[in-house]
């Protein structure tokens, strides 16, 4: 029985890539039908449809990962029975942006809600306390206010059960990885694609180094804060959200915390939004999207009927469970790899595992240091030849390995 959970749990982390003709918003979604996560709900992306215009995503917004516990915060995560509706061609908005909302503003690919960078609460300047709900100006920092009621992976409930974050998902994927471009890790309900906290340095090649992306917000240095909360002693600069200012080509990105660039999955270019985090790897403002989208937005995004004809993405390929192993336990998916291979480490594993890759000839070619029990890691074999790999993990003076096949 135990054999068994323990492949349930770990076998739907990963999405295996469908040929080359399904695109990025349909094949990077996290699919599970079988196993649970947090109370035993069905966790990451149980269903996705598309048709010609659209991708609808069904998700209970329940993480496969461990999550918990919440300090400071009443609330536990339940199922939110969502179908969320992503534009296929995403266009970018020529009038007025629209603002993020709170609540989703779009989905992580393994179905967890993505919250703007507010906690919900403003300065109301006529009773000098704050008020529920978003106001004008002097919108309290989510993660300044609720920082302390993040779990490990940087969630945490809202009322009513929706399981979300503001911030970085740390356990979605490593990063700490700054020597790869991260993967796609979610979008936006105007349809544009997020990465994690690394890209390629030039906006203009897909290809090259690559870097942590920097916002272009920055503290204000104005202490007066007319008609917001004082003293600055009590509400430090950084407590409003209003307290930074943008200033274009300050950093990688633009207003909306994206630009237009080139990445593994699309070689042709895209507009992508990117995590921000500074270089010890905490959140910084506006963290994920912007206060406004780049694109367009309908006006009904998570409880959506789909419109078809549709198609259902079953996306699934072979492979690899280590499950008898009592020392290291990991999921390795899709396996013979196009591209990239996806590694989940299971939560019973030691700290700082190391994957080492090898090819036909015993020359090693590629490196994941510290691989940590609970994350997930992209292993880019994009640019090796054809053929056979061993992928070797290292850990406690154990090793297990693996025959990977790049087709």
């Amino acid at each position: 029985m135990k054999k068994t959970i323990l492949l349930a749990s770990m076998a739907v982390l990963f999405l295996a890539k469908a040929n080359a003709q399904t695109a990025p918003d349909i094949t990077s979604w996290l699919l599970n039908t079988t196993a649970t996560g947090y109370g035993g709900y069905i966790s990451n992306v149980q269903l996705v449809q598309y048709s010609a215009t659209y991708v609808y995503v069904s998700t209970n917004c329940i993480p496969a990962y461990a999550i918990g516990p919440w300090p400071s915060n009443p609330n536990v995560p339940s199922p939110q029975n969502f179908v969320c509706e992503f534009p296929r061609y995403p266009v970018a908005n020529t009038g007025t942006p629209t603002a993020v909302n709170l609540g989703s503003i779009g989905l992580w690919t393994n179905g967890v809600s993505i919250f703007n960078s507010e906690d919900g609460f403003h300065w109301n300047s006529g009773t000098s306390a704050w008020a529920m709900g978003p106001g004008p100006s002097w919108n309290r920092n989510a993660l300044i206010f609720e920082g302390v009621s993040f779990d490990s992976c940087l969630g945490h409930p809202a009322p009513g059960g929706n399981y979300h974050n503001h911030v970085n998902p740390k356990c979605l994927y490593n990063d700490a990885d700054s020597t790869h471009h991260s993967p796609i890790i979610g979008f936006a309900f105007d349809g544009f694609p997020i990465y994690g906290a690394y890209g390629y340095a030039s906006a203009t090649s897909a290809a090259g180094p690559v870097k942590r992306m920097r916002t272009s917000y920055a503290l204000t240095t104005d202490t007066t804060r007319s008609g917001g909360p004082h003293p600055i002693s009590t509400y430090p600069l950084g407590s409003c959200v209003d307290d930074y200012v943008f200033t274009a080509g300050s950093g990688d990105l633009d207003a909306h915390n994206g630009r237009f660039c080139y990445t593994p999955e699309y070689p042709a270019g895209t507009y992508a939004y990117f995590v921000t985090i500074d270089a010890s790897l905490n959140p910084v403002y506006p963290f994920v999207i912007g206060p406004t989208y780049y694109g367009v937005v309908g006006s009904t995004n998570t409880h959506v009927t789909p419109v078809g004809p549709d198609t259902t993405y079953t996306g699934v390929a072979t492979a690899i469970y280590n499950i008898n192993n009592s020392t290291i336990k990991y999921v390795i998916a899709p396996n013979p790899v196009s591209d990239h291979a996806y590694i989940y480490m299971d939560a019973a594993n030691m700290n700082n595992i190391k994957g080492n890759l090898y090819d036909g000839s015993g020359r090693l070619v590629k490196s994941i240091n510290d691989m940590q029990p609970s994350i997930a890691y992209a292993l880019d074999m994009s640019d090796l030849p054809v053929g056979m790999y061993i992928l070797s993990f290292e850990g406690s003076g154990k090793t297990v390995t693996e025959k990977l096949i790049r087709n």
